[in-house]
């Protein structure tokens, strides 16, 4: 009886840890800002403010191959395949950037992108 329960702990065990190692994502994570909010920025007064609901675009060789939305805090998350995307958004913006990105292969990646919205 004991050598039955030890078995079936060890493919429990077995079951639970099969996919340990393989499950890092592959992709870019980070934080989309817009900026100026107003005229004139003031020293202690923000004046970027999180960019909700941008749909980012990832391209490669001219075709969209994912996209990503901004949450009400601005994060997004993209699961993609390691390798150098160009990137562009959904909304009007006087410049946006930076307009590429590089995806390490087994890593979850940061980058941040500045929409900048044309107030001055």
């Amino acid at each position: 009886m004991t050598k039955i329960v030890a078995f079936g702990a060890l493919v429990a065990l077995a079951i639970g840890c099969g996919s340990a190692g393989g499950g890092t994502a592959t992709g870019l994570r980070g934080y989309v800002k817009r900026g100026p909010t107003m005229p004139v920025c003031r020293v202690g007064v923000p004046c970027t403010a999180p960019a909700k609901g941008v749909k980012l675009r990832f391209s490669r060789a001219g075709k969209v191959v994912a996209t990503a939305t901004t949450n009400d805090k601005g994060w997004y998350r993209v699961v993609l395949r390691g390798g150098r995307y160009t990137v562009g958004i959904n909304v009007k913006a006087t410049a946006f950037g930076p307009r590429s990105a590089t995806v390490q292969s087994g890593r979850m990646t940061r980058r941040d992108f500045l929409i900048d919205t044309g107030i001055r």
